[in-house]
């Protein structure tokens, strides 16, 4: 999938996570900052590549402020910023 406007999903509240996805020229970029990076930071960064990698994203930078959310939200915010920012509603 493109990118072909920055979008958004889900919130800074506890337990969930703010998603934005941009367009970008060459390879995709992901930014993480997370409450609980030292114990699950690798997790969370294979779980955003493996839903990237799943819609095929291959360029695009994607910032992800996780305030502790489960992986199942954690990948939902993922897909609908993508989505969105692909031109899907």
């Amino acid at each position: 999938m493109t990118i072909k406007r920055s979008a958004l999903a889900g919130t800074l509240e506890s337990s969930d996570a703010l998603v934005k996805v941009a367009p970008s020229s060459g390879e995709r970029k992901i930014e993480l900052e997370s409450i609980v990076m030292r114990a699950y930071g690798d997790a969370i960064r294979g779980l955003i590549e493996k839903t990237l990698d799943s819609l095929d994203v291959r360029s695009g930078t994607i910032t992800v402020t996780d305030r502790g959310a489960i992986d199942a939200v954690l990948a939902a915010r993922v897909e609908t910023a993508v989505r969105r920012a692909g031109g899907e509603d």
